[in-house]
């Protein structure tokens, strides 16, 4: 069995660079980053942890899937949900696709949030 420990402390490392524009939240008890002063459902990313893998929610690849679009297959495989990704491990290959996959997914999160507070 993968230490989960391990697993969700490398999803929470990867997701470290967005802490400089994101503020810490809570979804459903579930710790999430979005974007300030966006609503409970408007996060970039959840982490929950379960008895057998951790789970990355990242709701806005609902609104764009194409940041999926160069994701590899053992990514994709991830996917258990809209926007929900478990993994019950996750070794260095993986966690750097899914690191692009976050770059690919933040572009346009950004993009939006920031545009609509220039609004």
């Amino acid at each position: 069995m993968a230490d989960l420990d391990a697993v969700e402390a490398r999803i929470w490392e990867l997701l470290e660079p967005y802490r400089d524009e994101l503020e810490d939240a809570t979804i459903y008890g579930m710790p999430s980053l979005r974007w300030p002063g966006s609503g409970a459902h408007d996060y970039f990313a959840a982490v929950k942890r379960s008895a057998q893998k951790v789970s990355l929610y990242a709701i806005a690849v609902d609104t764009w899937p194409e940041a999926l679009e160069g994701s590899s297959e053992e990514l994709r495989k991830r996917r258990t949900g809209k926007a929900t990704f478990s993994f019950p491990s996750l070794d260095d290959d993986l966690a750097a696709q899914l690191e692009s996959f976050l770059v690919r997914l933040y572009r346009p999160y950004r993009e939006h949030h920031a545009r609509t507070a220039a609004t």
